[in-house]
C-alpha cells in the first residue's frame, strides 16, 4: 500500500511501536511528524524516515503538558500543510494497586497521558482530518479488557478501557464528516515498555501468557496501523483490532 505524499503525525514516535510505525509509513513514501520526549531519539528516527526521501519533523513535546500538546498541531501544519493519518501512540505504564501509597498520583500520571492527552490531540487534529478526509489510530492494550489476573495493572488498564469507548465515540462524531477512528489493541510486544513492566523478565518470560507461545514485534503492530490507515480499510471505523497472540483467549 502506497502512503505517498500522504501526511501522518505519530506520537510516542521516538522508540518501540511508535519509531517502527515512523519507518514503516516512511517506506511507503508518508511525510512523517514525530512527537517525543527524547530529542536524540526523535532526531535517529527522524535520519531512518529520511532515507526513503520523505520529509520529516521532530516535535518534542510531553503529552501530559496542555501548552506543548497544542503546539504539536500548528507545527506540523506549518511544515506540510495538512495532516492525513493521527496515530495516538504515545503512552506510560506503571504499577499501582489499591494499597500503593502514591495511588492517585499515579493515576493522575497515567490518565493524563494516555486519555487525556489523546483527547486533546485529537480535538487539536480533527479540523485538519476532515479537510484531508483522514483517519486516527488509537493505541489500546489488552490490559484494557483484562487485568490479566494481576491488580497492579488496574490503573494501565483503566486508562486503556476508557480510550476504547473514546475511539467509539470519536468515530461517531466524525463519522458523517468522513473520518474514521480505530483501535488497535497490542498483547506483549518487544519493546522497552514491556521490559520495564517488570525489570526481572525478559521478552521470554511473557510467551507463555499467550496461546500462540510468541511475543509480537513491532512491525507486526505497524502493518496493522497501516491497514487501517489505508483505503483498503476505507469501510472500518469504530473498530478494534487485536494482536496479542491469543492472550485474551486464556484471561
Amino acid at each position: 500500500m502506497s502512503f505517498k505524499n500522504k501526511v501522518v503525525l505519530i506520537t510516542g514516535g521516538s522508540a518501540g511501536i511508535g519509531a517502527t510505525t515512523a519507518v514503516s509509513f516512511a517506506k511507503e513514501g508518508a511525510n512523517i511528524a514525530i512527537v517525543g520526549r527524547n530529542e536524540a531519539r526523535l532526531k535517529d528516527v527522524c535520519q531512518k524516515c529520511d532515507k526513503y526521501g520523505v520529509k520529516t519533523l521532530a516535535i518534542k513535546a510531553d503529552m501530559s503538558n496542555d501548552a506543548e500538546v497544542k503546539a504539536i498541531v500548528p507545527k506540523s501544519i506549518e511544515k506540510f500543510g495538512k495532516l492525513d493519518v493521527l496515530v495516538n501512540n504515545a503512552a506510560v505504564y506503571e504499577n499501582a494497586t489499591l494499597g500503593s501509597p502514591d495511588l492517585l498520583q499515579i493515576y493522575d500520571q497515567v490518565m493524563t497521558v494516555n486519555l487525556r492527552g489523546v483527547i486533546h490531540l485529537t480535538s487539536l487534529a480533527a479540523p485538519h482530518l476532515v479537510k484531508t478526509k483522514g483517519n486516527v489510530i488509537n493505541m489500546s492494550s489488552v490490559l484494557g479488557r483484562s487485568c490479566l489476573q494481576s491488580p497492579a495493572f488496574m490503573i494501565y488498564g483503566a486508562s486503556k478501557a476508557a480510550l476504547d469507548l473514546f475511539t467509539k465515540g470519536a468515530a461517531l462524531e466524525l463519522g458523517a464528516s468522513g473520518v474514521r477512528v480505530n483501535t488497535v489493541v497490542p498483547g506483549p510486544v518487544s519493546t522497552d515498555m514491556l521490559l520495564g513492566i517488570d525489570k526481572e523478565k525478559s521478552n521470554d518470560d511473557y510467551k507463555p501468557m499467550t496461546l500462540l507461545n510468541r511475543v509480537s514485534e513491532p512491525e507486526e503492530v505497524a502493518d496493522i496501523i497501516k491497514f487501517l490507515a489505508s483505503d483498503k480499510a476505507k469501510g472500518v471505523t469504530g473498530g478494534y483490532y487485536t494482536i496479542d497472540n491469543g492472550v485474551l483467549l486464556k484471561f
